[in-house]
């Protein structure tokens, strides 16, 4: 899956990786260069001049300088891309389909969204040029070690391997913490968007103690799965600085005896020369830097494999997708007539068949039935954002499909259970930017909310409508459906947990918009409400599909 992710952008990934190993190995002629200067001031023949030497050098350092900044230029872009082209497509497909995530809920979406996406970015600005450069620089330094030395080309050759073992020992550890601190985000952030969409009634029941302490829990165990990753990360480093360590200081201990004559073994012919010797003390750290680079980033393999393994379970799971493009477009024309035909839907082992119903244009209408028997499910399927298991909706003569689905919503107002707002003006959430008309303001009884606001209709409100009560909320909902003119409202539970003087109004209102000609579907459990509708349709749970007719009920 990783390199699935990868794929898009594999070309510029490899040409800066490519240009880092470059820029490590000119480290080679440089250290040359070095060499031969401190060899002259050592000898006081041969190698080269001081000047020289620092031209060279600056020379060379000047374009590693140059490589490098193009390469992390080309690595940030790189996954930037990557990480906003999958975020793009999990927004794209979550606001097309519905249905529950494999991932959990809201909160573990918006975590993989989010700063799990995140975690992609030092896997390929950090793990993927650290291994092109573990492939191509000790092997340049190792030949040239042999060349020099067969004793220093033998300890870099035992030293080496030992170090890849141990971090791959080290690295399925670290894989399954990653997927543990994942997970352990997911499911905190699902935890938080729960517990923020039941703060009011949290706040009513006085349960904040216990709501802090679930949160000072879930911190703790999140931050337990952090530290698990980062002590491997650091058991990772230390295991090859050990190495590494140990594999300089053999190297430093020969060239160091070998120039003062005590040791006339591991070079070839005469023994080392101070310009070999002092060029293998330079090379020997270099040899290591890449194994060391590609342990600090082995966590960030980890992580990224513990994303990739996410994305893959979300790309795997086949989400319903929701009818028609989500594009804005013409209403549908014709009469708003409504037909039930034999609509089914399954939620897991529980079946829901609704009765045969017709619901005219202009018609009021109540959904009635227990609380979870379907009737939030009825209105999705009348307005296209779920599909009947068997059955259908026919709407304006025609039955409800791909072709037709947005130019049907292009028709409804909606008014949901739980109100939710655009992180925008008031103004904005009603008439999306319009000024909101007086007689708009008086049919939604909006005076008292807009009064109660610091900046009247220009008040920024949050998702969840930070700053109204649970009645202005449901009055602010109104009037988006009043501004719009629907032809058909399709309102739920739109007078729960108001008291009788708001409930009252918000009914006034919904008729209001009724006599005006526009057909009123709403699910409530308020037998007042109920009482003023001409036709209530039963909705009850593990139904036949030959159920009952609606119930036609004239209570004028």
């Amino acid at each position: 899956m990783l390199k699935t992710l990868l794929s898009g952008q594999q070309r510029a990934i490899k040409t800066a990786s490519y240009l880092t190993a470059l820029s490590a190995l000119l480290w080679l002629p440089q250290a040359a260069f070095v060499a031969g200067v401190f060899s002259r001031l050592l000898t006081g023949e041969g190698g080269v001049g001081v000047a020289t030497g620092a031209v060279a050098f600056l020379a060379f350092a000047a374009v590693r300088l140059v490589l490098n900044y193009l390469a992390e230029g080309l690595l940030f872009r790189a996954g930037q891309a990557i990480v906003t082209q999958t975020r793009q497509e999990i927004l794209t497909r979550e606001a097309r389909t519905h249905g529950v995530s494999p991932l959990g809920g809201p909160g573990a979406l918006a975590a993989l969204a989010g700063e799990k996406l995140d975690a992609l970015l030092p896997y390929i600005t950090r793990y993927a040029p650290a291994q092109t450069r573990v492939m191509t620089v000790p092997f340049a330094i190792l030949a040239l070690a042999f060349w020099q030395s067969w004793a220093v080309g033998v300890v870099f050759l035992i030293a080496a391997p030992l170090i890849p073992v141990f971090m791959a020992l080290v690295g399925y550890a670290a894989q399954e913490a990653s997927e543990r601190q994942m997970k352990e985000i997911g499911s905190l952030g699902d935890l938080l968007v729960d517990r923020l969409a039941a703060l009011a009634d949290i706040r009513l029941l006085g349960a904040a103690p216990r709501l802090i302490g679930q949160f000072e829990q879930a911190a703790d165990d999140l931050r337990a799965r952090t530290m698990a990753v980062l002590r491997i990360a650091f058991l990772s480093s230390t295991v090859l600085e050990l190495f590494a360590a140990l594999g300089v200081a053999m190297v430093a201990v020969w060239v160091g005896f070998s120039l003062l004559g005590e040791l006339s073994w591991g070079a070839y012919g005469g023994g080392i020369t101070p310009w070999g010797g002092i060029f293998l003390l330079l090379l020997a750290p270099d040899y290591f830097q890449p194994l060391r680079d590609l342990s600090t980033a082995w966590h960030d393999k980890a992580a990224g494999l513990a994303v990739a393994g996410e994305l893959a379970t979300w790309k795997a799971h086949e989400a319903e997708a929701l009818m028609g493009t989500g594009e804005k477009v013409a209403p549908l024309s014709g009469s708003a007539d409504i037909h039930l035909q034999g609509l089914t839907v399954q939620r897991g082992s529980r079946s829901i068949a609704y009765p045969e119903a017709h619901i005219p244009a202009g018609a009021r209408v109540a959904l009635s039935g227990p609380s979870g028997s379907g009737k939030t499910t009825l209105l999705r399927l009348i307005a296209g954002l779920e599909r009947p298991a068997s059955g259908n909706v026919q709407v304006a003569g025609q039955v409800l499909g791909e072709d037709i689905a947005d130019a049907w919503r292009a028709r409804l107002g909606w008014m949901p259970q739980a109100p939710m707002f655009m992180g925008r003006s008031l103004r904005h959430n009603i008439a999306f930017g319009a000024p909101v008309s007086a007689d708009l303001i008086d049919e939604a009884a909006l005076k008292l909310v807009l009064d109660a606001l610091p900046k009247g209709d220009l008040t920024v409100l949050g998702e969840t409508g930070g700053g109204l009560s649970g009645g202005e909320a449901r009055r602010v909902m109104l009037a988006r459906a009043l501004a719009a003119k629907p032809d058909v409202v399709l309102a739920d539970e739109p007078t729960a947990d108001l008291d009788r003087e708001t409930a009252d109004r918000v009914t006034e209102a919904l008729l209001a918009l009724a006599e005006r000609g526009a057909t009123l579907i709403v699910a409530t459990h308020d037998a007042r409400l109920i009482a003023k509708m001409d036709q209530v349709i039963e909705v009850a749970p593990e139904r036949s599909v030959t159920g009952p007719q609606g119930q036609e009920a004239d209570h004028a």
